[in-house]
């Protein structure tokens, strides 16, 4: 699939108004809710390395991130940079993005970080932010323990739809899965849990990107 169809077929149109009215199906937050404030921008900007070598870092994430505020400064995406707010992402390392391209692209092999980001953007800012706020869950905080007792769960998206969280045994005890729209990609594996504890915003790693549409 070339990149304009895949930019056209993205278009399902996130605007705060309809973020602030999604309703989170959620498992249940632990008794005493988390009270840092520390955002999640804050913790994806720390990291000033930018584009390397390092694929489980968040690179190409946090260049999108920028991207789509530097043009949309209003975007829904700006929840990210404000610590108050209650919300839960699953963040696609830097592999993960590679790996969409590669696929979207049919390429043979992994593009570098930068291009995979400029592959990316050439989506256009709309899409870019239609798939970042796939990977935001609103108003709860979803902590590993939480996670791991979710089988099942459908959580809301900020995007306005949700994902299904699908928990299986493996090897090393058990693992979260993300079960997004798309029906012939491998649905995404939580890498990493719990990307700034104890704070309101909280992050897991997840080794794909998330599509909020089938792509064949």
């Amino acid at each position: 699939m070339k990149m304009s169809r895949v930019a056209a077929r993205v278009a399902v149109g996130a605007t705060a108004a309809a973020m602030a009215a999604t309703a989170v199906a959620a498992p249940a937050q632990a008794a005493t809710a988390p009270s840092g404030t520390r955002s999640l921008a804050a913790v994806l900007t720390a990291d000033t390395s930018g584009f390397d070598r390092n694929p489980r870092d968040f690179d190409v994430l946090t260049a999108a991130v920028l991207a789509v505020l530097q043009a949309k400064p209003d975007s829904p995406v700006k929840v990210l940079t404000d610590g108050s707010v209650p919300l839960t992402a699953f963040v696609p390392d830097d592999r993960a993005f590679r790996e969409l391209v590669r696929d979207i692209t049919h390429a043979r092999t992994l593009p570098g970080e930068r291009a995979a980001f400029d592959a990316v953007a050439g989506l256009g800012t709309d899409t870019v932010e239609d798939v970042l706020l796939y990977h935001v869950v609103p108003g709860a905080t979803i902590d590993r323990r939480a996670a791991l007792k979710a089988d099942g769960a459908e959580l809301t998206t900020a995007l306005g739809v949700t994902v299904e969280v699908d928990v299986t045994r493996c090897w090393y005890g058990r693992q979260v899965r993300l079960v997004d729209a798309d029906n012939s990609d491998r649905d995404a594996r939580v890498v990493r849990y719990d990307i700034n504890k104890g704070n309101k915003q909280i992050a897991h790693a997840v080794d794909r990107v998330l599509r909020p549409i089938d792509l064949p």
